[in-house]
């Protein structure tokens, strides 16, 4: 149940006022006709469709016009799902399922890395971390290759979060959350301009709650602000500040033990993790945009954004059965497994920049050139320790008798693995071209290229290599409702330092490559408030390294 408070505006309907005197009478008709109509749309009859979108061409542009699935998740779809985090939303995703965590299976192929925040790359939430909602307004999804204008990435699709920015309009928002499983929580979010060039958003979130699954409970808080400063009628710059803490209990979370047939072995509720584990994490994130119109056909936008977040985590991990009955087969009958247990640190800090440039041009065909530069700098820290079954101290699971607590983690005798880090270098040169060839026929092309250094903190090795991403699709608008798409795009992933390290002596591995053709159909109805998309594609990944 979900309780709010909302600052809300008047709406008052006006009719005429009609002076009559004695001797000029006014017939019924007569009145009847001066009565301005009005037809008020409720906001049921949109079925949460957004008409246009950035995520698929990095400029607004009408969905019907855009040769590629997309789909957006807006505001009001998350408030009245009542949707807290990422996860709750994944259900509305056509073509997207759970995969563990936060992470999700696009179009076939797992990702957990393609994820942006208005355009860039910096995930608050990465390893482990669930995505919170508070600081959201609405989800992109892009289905298909995406490195034309994004980089590098899984060929299945891409996540942007849009945030929430300041703004001169006033509104402010307290909600009250509870729920089942003990969950309680609540919100504050105000915004509204200070002076006719200054606008503010401040905001805060508290929530916590247990699960259905033993030993797991999340606590989240979030602190969000931002400025908007209107430097003058052709330029704006808005800067924001994002705190997140959120503590894990329990984590990280893995299945329910089945049989053959996919059967429970267990109640749903089974946990190999004792009460005790834990995943902790904590954040900051700074950003600013500045957007700047030479004219009105030429402008540019500008992105850089910060993260600095550290990952803590204890858990145990279940690791096969245990033969307890002594005859030689350890198997279900058994009922008891063993576990290890590991200890982690992971900390991050990123940069991102980004900076687009848009030129229309109206005559002799009308067109949307993009041109664009974006760089991501990651410098990353792993710490690893690690305690095995019974020799180091971390007692069996009987999974029907579930025997928690009995051995505890500050006695385990613990292996450091020797882990690291890495730093990550990338840098991408783009452009882009949206042509109106007639009323009809549109097309859209682009090309990217990439350059990527790797390098291996623990060993010091060093790799480099590049990459150039096409795309190109075609739009045919049958009518105004209706429009017949084909595209062409592809994806790279570069090959992970680890293998590439261990390939070297052979020259090294090259990216892994993702080619997508898509053929698809969309269709508004009831008036434009439905939107369908019909699509087929085929994605085919290469050059993937496997260990022989």
């Amino acid at each position: 149940m979900q309780l709010k408070m909302v600052n809300l505006g008047l709406f008052s309907l006006l009719l005429p006022v009609m002076s009559v005197s004695a001797n000029e009478p006014v017939t019924t008709t007569e009145a009847a006709e001066s009565i301005e109509k009005m037809t008020v749309k409720g906001r049921a009859q949109t079925f949460y469709r957004e008409a246009s979108s950035s995520v698929g061409a990095k400029v607004e542009t009408d969905m019907m016009d855009l040769p590629q699935s997309v789909q957006v998740l807006n505001e009001q779809l998350i408030d009245d799902q009542a949707a807290r985090e990422i996860t709750d939303l994944y259900r509305s995703i056509a073509g997207v399922s759970t995969y563990s965590y936060s992470g999700v299976t696009f179009r076939g192929f797992r990702d957990d890395s393609n994820v942006f925040y208005d355009g860039l790359r910096g995930d608050p939430f990465s390893d482990f971390g669930i995505p919170q909602l508070f600081n959201v307004e609405r989800v992109e999804v892009l289905k298909g290759p995406a490195a034309a204008l994004y980089g590098g990435g899984e060929p299945g699709g891409m996540i942007n979060y849009v945030t929430k920015k300041p703004s001169f309009e006033k509104e402010t928002e307290v909600t009250m959350t509870v729920g089942d499983y003990d969950r309680v929580g609540g919100s504050i979010d105000s915004k509204g301009g200070l002076t006719d060039d200054l606008a503010y958003r401040i905001g805060a979130f508290y929530e916590q709650k247990d699960s259905f699954r033993n030993n797991a409970d999340a606590k989240n808080t979030e602190l969000a602000g931002g400025l908007l400063f209107q430097l003058d009628d052709n330029t704006a710059l808005t800067t924001m500040v994002d705190y997140i803490k959120q503590d894990l209990g329990g984590s990280r979370l893995r299945g329910v033990p089945v049989d053959d047939e996919g059967n429970f072995l267990v109640d749903p509720s089974y946990n190999a993790n004792e009460a005790s584990d834990y995943q902790d994490l904590e954040a900051l994130v700074l950003q600013a945009q500045l957007e700047h119109f030479f004219t009105d056909n030429f402008s540019v936008e500008t992105k850089v954004r910060y993260v600095d977040n550290e990952r803590v985590q204890g858990y145990h991990e279940s690791q096969g059965w245990v033969d307890v009955n002594g005859d030689g087969e350890a198997n279900v009958d058994d009922e008891t497994i063993k576990r290890e247990y590991r200890k982690q640190y992971r900390a991050n800090q990123e940069v991102s920049l980004t900076s687009d440039f848009v030129y229309r041009i109206a005559n002799p065909i009308e067109q949307t050139v993009l041109f664009g530069v974006d760089y991501h700098h990651v410098d990353s820290e792993y710490d690893y320790w690690r305690a095995r079954y019974e020799a180091d101290g971390v007692a069996n699971l009987n999974i029907f008798d579930l025997n928690y607590g009995q051995s505890n983690p500050a006695d385990y005798l613990l292996t450091d693995q020797n882990r690291d880090g890495e730093k990550t270098e990338r840098t991408g040169l783009y452009a882009q071209d949206q042509i109106s060839l007639t009323d009809k026929w549109l097309l859209l092309v682009g090309l990217r290229y990439d350059h990527f250094n790797d390098f291996d903190k623990e060993s010091g090795f060093e790799f480099s290599d590049d990459h150039v991403s096409p795309r190109a699709g075609v739009v045919y608008k049958y009518s105004p409702d209706t429009s017949f798409y084909v595209n062409y795009s592809e994806s790279f992933n570069p090959t992970s330092i680890g293998d590439q390290e261990d390939a070297d002596a052979d020259g090294g591995l090259d990216p892994e490559i993702g080619e997508q053709v898509e053929v698809g159909v969309k269709n508004q109805w009831l008036d434009g408030s439905i939107m369908t998309t019909l699509a087929a594609y085929q994605i085919i990944k290469k050059d993937v390294a496997m260990t022989n």
